[in-house]
């Protein structure tokens, strides 16, 4: 008893480590590496070099290819292999992935073709596929349920600071070197998070030989607040009981298809758009492209810290796609060039509020043993839903002729997205 007792009090005096806050870190580097590796190729569809040695100068349907065919194998990478997080653990199947995206990298910097090209862009949206998934897995493992807002806000930020960092680095790196050796660059550049994934992380703080007793107690207390952590049924099929029934699951897929939307329908055209229709050079280009993403990492980090101080998380994602869809109107209808591309950019960065707030909602209403497919089956059907994007944007464009036009499409994502989360804060989530 003595022991016990004198056990107790030397955990209360330890200084806790902080493991699951070095997680996060390493979990938003890897989401940065992830998407400067997938956004690439909107700056290589208004390279000449790049257009002329695939054969699609002008062919605005073939440019959206590119990014539809990676989001169709995303879409499908997520929803059949979001499994392997609970089966080897989202550790395994994190590092999985990387080795399988850098495969594909190594296909496009050799491609001679546009079809092996596209087949590279597959076998990257397959690779990636199985990354997301393990990003909830782990939240869901290493945070408490109070800290799970900054949580998302901390990794989901690599999805603003990729495209913030790609856009000028694309831009330079090609000028100077050409778009085959950006291909290997990028290959490189993965072996980065795959050692940081290997050596300093665990699938559950039980796991790891890192953490001290003081931080893993602040962790399991802050789990038994988790109303739906229990997992009761064993069996593949009970993964997904656990939440296919819910209808605040699938409201949360609808608002995801519109977010995905903005994301791969602007990180696709507002390059071109730029370029093309407003007439900016090719340094202004790549420099005015990464404005959204720069603005969209405040947005994350001032979404993750009100999901944890307002405990909603719904109102956010109302405002995401109210602030999308005037940012992108009236910055098409500004005569003012400059004045446009700033309009834009902030609009576009409004989407920051929506990605740590759509993440911790799901983590808040699905079980621990189906957040891997749950976190799959709504990434995945998101992507499957924006991948229609760059190919109708592309299409638009080709038949009036007008950017303009081609970017309305998103107002219509934001608008169904909008829809769905006014019920969700009419239902007080």
């Amino acid at each position: 008893m003595q022991k016990a007792a004198a056990a107790a009090k030397f955990v209360a005096s330890e200084k806790p480590t902080h493991e699951r806050y070095l997680l996060a870190l390493i979990l938003m580097l890897v989401v940065v590496f992830s998407y400067i590796d997938r956004v690439n190729v909107s700056i290589l569809i208004v390279d000449n070099a790049f257009l002329n040695d695939m054969g699609i100068v002008g062919q605005s349907l073939q440019k959206g290819m590119l990014m539809s065919v990676f989001l169709v194998a995303y879409s499908f990478g997520n929803v059949v292999l979001s499994p392997l997080g609970d089966v080897l653990g989202p550790r395994k199947g994190m590092m999985l992935s990387i080795v399988v995206w850098g495969i594909s990298l190594i296909i496009g910097g050799l491609a001679p073709t546009f079809m092996l090209m596209l087949f590279s862009r597959i076998l990257l949206g397959l690779g990636e596929g199985m990354h997301f998934p393990m990003q909830s897995k782990f939240i869901k493992c290493w945070f408490p349920v109070s800290e799970r807002g900054k949580a998302n806000a901390a990794w989901n930020t690599g999805l603003a600071i990729a495209p913030a960092i790609a856009m000028p680095l694309f831009t330079w790196l090609i000028a100077v070197a050409g778009w085959r050796e950006s291909f290997f660059v990028l290959t490189v550049m993965g072996l980065i998070p795959l050692f940081l994934l290997w050596k300093f992380t665990a699938d559950t703080p039980q796991q790891s030989h890192r953490i001290n007793a003081t931080e893993l107690a602040h962790i399991e207390n802050g789990l038994k607040n988790d109303s739906v952590a229990t997992d009761d049924g064993t069996g593949f099929f009970s993964k997904f009981k656990s939440f296919t029934g819910n209808y605040r699951f699938w409201l949360i897929v609808v608002y995801y298809m519109a977010h995905a939307s903005v994301l791969w329908g602007t990180m696709s055209w507002v390059p071109s758009y730029l370029k093309t229709a407003r007439g900016f050079s090719w340094e202004a280009m790549g420099m005015l492209s990464s404005l959204p993403w720069i603005l969209g990492v405040g947005t994350k980090i001032l979404s993750g810290y009100l999901c944890d101080k307002m405990k909603r998380r719904a109102p956010l994602l109302v405002f995401a796609m109210v602030g999308v869809s005037i940012g992108i109107y009236f910055g098409v209808n500004i005569e003012d060039n400059l004045t446009s591309a700033l309009v834009l950019g902030f609009g576009i960065g409004c989407i920051g509020l929506g990605g740590p707030a759509a993440w911790t909602l799901l983590q808040d209403i699905v079980p621990s043993k189906g957040i891997s497919s749950a976190a799959g089956l709504m990434n995945g059907m998101g992507n499957v839903f924006s991948s229609i994007a760059p190919l109708a944007i592309g299409y638009i464009i080709s038949q009036t002729g007008s950017y303009s036009n081609g970017l309305y499409y998103i107002i219509g994502c934001c608008v169904m997205g909008g829809i769905a989360t006014l019920i969700l804060t009419i239902k007080k989530n």
